[in-house]
């Protein structure tokens, strides 16, 4: 309870210092209007009794209590300033009190101080008139001492700057009345203080000027045009009585008719005459218009001769005194040729069939002229170089026929200009323009874009691939213009077109039917025809041709060494073969084309990698260096084949090398010679060794073919003797066969000579023995690529042919 009781004795205290401060007399200040941003207007610490520390520690904060926030209180100086320029006329209007209310809140504890800032008038307005001129008209018969009551001037500042007095420029027949208002605002008089005499003195221009009480002075000025009226004692004159015009019916407007004049011996507003009709018909009046001011007579309107040949105008003068005079003004209308031709058209044909025949009705119209005489004789005529004819007929009608057949492809419609001319002077012309559309008639046969096309499809598409499209155009229209597409029967190899390609009967485009491949079909055609919906209908066609494009689908295959054998053969080097060395050749075919079909080799594995290389691009396996009696006797090589295509594909082909001896020197020491090098001294040898090759292994067959003749078996032992003296080289490989007339095991060798024409180092190589035969075999040529063992450089040697001589030795 008493901790209850003492929280309300502190809210009590806070409520007491809270009135305490609203309760207090406001802090009052002042600042002149128009005063720039941030000027001072007073410093409040010393009336809120606080210094700047604790004015910022209480977090002062000054309110206004209206919508403007034109004060900021700084409360690192306890200084109120202005955040912009204060305009008392605009921001308090009218309002003699212009006091701003803000309030100030003090925070730690609770206080409010009221702040009262009155804004100070500064003369900073120019009393100012309505106008800038004011007329008076004053009759001379006024009496002196009449008033005439001036407009007040008006001041927007307040007491002392506002007006405080009205002055006129000096004369002696007029005077001013200054007065105060009850509100003490100034209001002046103009009196009359001599007589007027508007012979003497027609007219009076006097400056009245309004001045205020400020610092420094401002004034206003009005002028003041008094204009002294003269008595109306003179009637107005016309020269004429009566004025006679002749007008043209083709006048335009604005045309000036007549021009009347009165005159007054009066001046002033008295001699001031103004001009009126009096008793016009109402067609004159929509017609012409006076000038009340001059007396000129002007046309506004059309004038129709055919409808009015004369008009008659009464005109009043009236001075500013009210008296009138009146005259006649008579304008006769001369005809002129203002009415053109007209054309009525009666009927038209439209839309026209393009196989409409010659004198076919197009149209018919006739012509009027509202003139008479020549003025209403007509001529009609159309445009040169068309397929159409006017007629002439009775009461000035017209047909218009074909007289040339139409076509509608060359124009579709025409638009004909009727021209009607009178005889009149000047002659005038109308001009209407038929339109004639022309219908179609199916007279066009569909034409194809192109007389042949030529599409692209890759192989192993799938089936609804767009191949292409096709379109013929049609120059009918609507139905006639409808173009369907079909293929026409044939046969792609031994099946129907129709199982290979497709057409969409409405946009022309080609599909495929099924999936193709190039190494089966390289190209197909096929007949496209286009048909209009015409009655008849027509018809045109065009050739489709379908270039299958390859893919990389096929893996290269190799053709030697061949990979299907159980037991590949191996291929031998000699030992002691120098570097570059030809050992064999590993030949691959790709069914693919173009560079899908390029092949590349490369050694992906080998026994002793740094004893071969295969080449990368005719696989040509070749020693790295000279072969010595450390490497090992038996090698296995693994050579990879890889086509051009994206993405590659590979196969691999293994090679088994071995290492003997016993090959001749000659053979040991043949190298690769490019086409196009000059041979060394190395390579006359070679020849030299070739050439006693050739001739020994010619005698050979020569002498073996006559034994054979003459002996066959008799003297075999002497010619196995002869041919083991003239081949001192050791065989690859030997084999046993039995002579069916003896019964005995025989060795038999064979050699294959290789001798290619054209080449200045011809090779000479010694290939694996063969079985035994008792036959001498012709010369045959080197065509057979599955003879991997006995024919190396195949792809090498593609315009030249080897002559191989098989001898065989039997013992």
């Amino acid at each position: 309870m008493e901790i209850r009781h003492l929280g309300r004795q502190v809210v009590l205290f806070f409520i007491y210092l809270c009135n305490s401060g609203m309760l207090c007399e406001p802090f009052r200040y002042s600042v002149p209007e128009e005063k720039e941003a941030g000027s001072i207007v007073a410093n409040v610490l010393k009336d809120l009794k606080v210094d700047v520390k604790e004015l910022s520690a209480r977090r002062a904060q000054l309110i206004s209590k209206s919508s403007r926030q034109d004060f900021q209180l700084d409360p690192h100086s306890g200084n109120i300033m202005l955040k912009g320029k204060i305009d008392r006329e605009i921001v308090f209007d009218q309002n003699d009190r212009c006091v701003l209310f803000s309030e100030i809140v003090l925070e730690n504890p609770l206080q409010v101080f009221r702040i009262e800032i009155q804004v100070e008038d500064v003369n900073d307005n120019s009393p100012t008139f309505s106008k800038n001129q004011f007329l008076f008209e004053i009759p001379e018969q006024t009496p002196v001492n009449t008033r005439f009551p001036l407009e007040t001037a008006q001041d927007l500042d307040k007491g002392k700057n506002a007006i405080q007095n009205y002055i006129l420029s000096a004369n002696e027949h007029f005077k001013l009345d200054v007065q105060s208002q009850n509100d003490s605002n100034k209001y002046a008089e103009l009196l009359l203080a001599k007589p007027l005499d508007r012979e003497v003195i027609p007219q009076f221009i006097l400056i009245l000027e309004a001045v205020d009480g400020g610092i420094p002075r401002r004034t206003g000025t009005a002028q003041l045009v008094i204009d002294i009226l003269d008595t109306n004692d003179n009637v107005p004159q016309f020269e004429q009585s009566v004025y006679k015009v002749q007008l043209m019916e083709n006048s335009h407007p604005g045309s000036l008719v007549a021009k009347v004049k009165a005159t007054d011996k009066d001046i002033g507003s008295n001699a001031h005459i103004t001009y009126s009709f009096s008793q016009v018909p109402t067609n004159a009046l929509r017609s012409f218009k006076l000038n009340n001011h001059t007396g000129e007579i002007t046309l506004v309107g059309k004038i129709d001769y055919e409808k009015t040949t004369k008009y008659e105008l009464n005109i009043k003068a009236t001075d500013g005194g009210g008296l009138s005079a009146y005259c006649k003004v008579l304008v006769d209308i001369e005809d002129e040729n203002d009415n053109a031709p007209e054309i009525t058209i009666s009927s038209i044909t439209s839309p026209l069939p393009e196989n409409s025949r010659p004198e076919t009705l197009v149209a018919v119209f006739s012509i009027n002229d509202q003139d008479s005489g020549d003025n209403g004789r007509t001529a009609c005529n159309t445009d040169a170089n068309l397929p159409f004819i006017l007629k002439p007929t009775e009461n000035n009608y017209y047909q218009l026929v074909t007289q040339q057949p139409l076509d509608r492809e060359q124009m579709s419609e025409y638009n004909i200009t009727i021209t009607a001319t009178d005889q009149g002077s000047p002659r005038l012309t109308s001009m209407t323009v038929i339109n004639i559309q022309i219908s179609d008639v199916n007279d066009n046969s569909p034409m194809f874009e192109r007389t042949f096309y030529d599409f692209q499809l890759r192989e192993n598409s799938i089936p609804g691939l767009l191949i292409g499209s096709v379109r013929a155009v049609d120059v009918d229209t609507e139905h006639n213009a409808k173009v369907t597409y079909l293929l026409l029967p044939g046969k792609i190899r031994d099946g129907p077109a129709s199982s290979y390609i497709s057409i969409n009967s409405e946009t022309g485009n080609l599909y495929a039917v099924q999936s193709i491949d190039y190494e089966d079909i390289q190209d197909f055609q096929v007949t496209v025809r286009a048909v209009d919906k015409g009655s008849p209908p027509l018809s045109s066609q065009t050739m489709v041709r379908v270039l299958i494009t390859d893919e990389n689908d096929n893996a290269p295959f190799i053709l030697c060494p061949l990979q299907n054998s159980t037991s590949p053969s191996s291929d031998l080097v000699p030992r002691g073969a120098e570097t570059g060395y030809l050992v064999t050749k590993v030949v691959a075919v790709d069914r693919d084309s173009g560079q899908n079909s390029w092949l590349s080799y490369q050694l992906l594995k080998a026994t002793d990698p740094s004893l071969f290389t295969v080449g990368t691009q005719n696989g040509e396996v070749k020693t790295t260096r000279p072969v010595t009696n450390r490497d090992s006797f038996k090698h296995t090589l693994v050579v990879a084949v890889r086509d051009n295509g994206r993405p590659p594909q590979s196969v691999s082909a293994t090679l088994k090398i071995l290492l003997v001896d016993g090959f001749s020197d000659p053979y040991m020491k043949i190298m690769d010679n490019p086409k196009g090098e000059v041979p060394q001294e190395g390579d006359h040898t070679l020849t030299m060794y070739l050439i006693i090759c050739l001739v020994v292994i010619s005698s050979i067959f020569l002498l073996s073919v006559m034994v054979f003749i003459a002996t066959k078996f008799q003297k075999r032992q002497k010619l196995i003797g002869t041919s083991a003296s003239n081949f001192p080289v050791r065989p690859n490989l030997q084999e046993n066969c039995v002579d069916p007339n003896i019964g005995t095991p025989s060795q038999a060798y064979s050699y294959e000579v290789c001798l290619a024409n054209g080449s200045l180092s011809s090779e000479f190589k010694f290939l694996r023995p063969l079985f035994p035969v008792f036959t001498m075999e012709q010369p045959k040529t080197l065509l057979n690529p599955q003879s991997r063992n006995d024919f190396h450089d195949l792809p090498d040697q593609s315009e030249e042919r080897e002559q191989i001589f098989q001898v065989r030795i039997i013992y």
